[in-house]
């Protein structure tokens, strides 16, 4: 299924994730810093929702208090939440 979130405090506009079941399947972040988020985007296709939040979660962007990856953990657990 393909959910669509709006990133807070962070380059990136949108974020485009397909799921299947617990499994992410592939993200597209619109905006933000293109090598990053094409990268983080190919490291969590094939991971557990749960896997890629315990290891995007709270990673900072300078002073910014949140990043790309962060925001993509904040997706994730939303996610998560409405699946339930």
């Amino acid at each position: 299924m393909e959910y669509r979130y709006k990133p807070q405090g962070v380059c990136s506009m949108e974020m485009i994730i397909d799921v299947d079941n617990d499994t992410i399947q592939s993200v597209k972040i619109i905006g933000g810093c293109p090598g990053n988020t094409v990268g983080v985007s190919n490291l969590v296709k094939g991971m557990k929702i749960d896997e890629a939040i315990s290891k995007l979660k709270g990673i900072p962007c300078g002073i910014k208090g949140t990043s790309c990856p962060d925001q993509l953990s904040k997706a994730l657990e939303k996610i998560k939440q409405e699946s339930i």
